[in-house]
């Protein structure tokens, strides 16, 4: 084989807010925990079954500011990524974390606080103009 791969994609839903690290060089840095679950029933007992893997989410500059602003703890995403393992010494012992480095995530969660503010779409114009018009069935067509 030519070339390797490491890509990742998860859907899952957020177990904190985003962490944000602002540097001097105006780049920044956020984290937050990602979970995603999986279901299946227990043949011997019939019950349901639900295991929890948490994943290690990075997301840098831009992305990082856009995600601070519009995610928040429970929120589903889309994260697309790679993997990248990374260690540290802390207190003289040595720390290994595993985290998916993101590069492009769809926010899949809909804002209900967004529609409660704004209530029900209302036409401006009043009740009576129709933004789109629709074509009469006694119009004259060509063919």
């Amino acid at each position: 084989m030519a070339g390797t791969i490491n890509k990742v994609i998860l859907i899952g839903n957020l177990g904190d807010d985003v962490k944000m690290h602002y540097f001097d060089d105006r780049n920044s840095v956020g984290r937050f925990p990602l979970a995603t679950s999986e279901s299946y029933t227990n043949k011997q007992t019939g019950e349901k079954v639900t295991n929890t893997d948490w994943h290690n989410i990075v997301v840098r500059n831009k992305l990082a500011e856009i995600c601070e602003k519009y995610l928040s703890k429970g929120d589903k995403v889309y994260v697309e990524g790679r993997l990248k393992n990374r260690q540290w010494e802390q207190d003289g012992i040595k720390r290994y974390a595993t985290e998916i480095i993101a590069n492009d995530m769809t926010f899949l969660s809909t804002k209900k606080s967004a529609e409660v503010n704004q209530g029900p779409a209302q036409n401006q114009a009043g009740s009576s103009s129709n933004p789109n018009p629709v074509a009469s069935v006694d119009d004259d067509l060509p063919f």
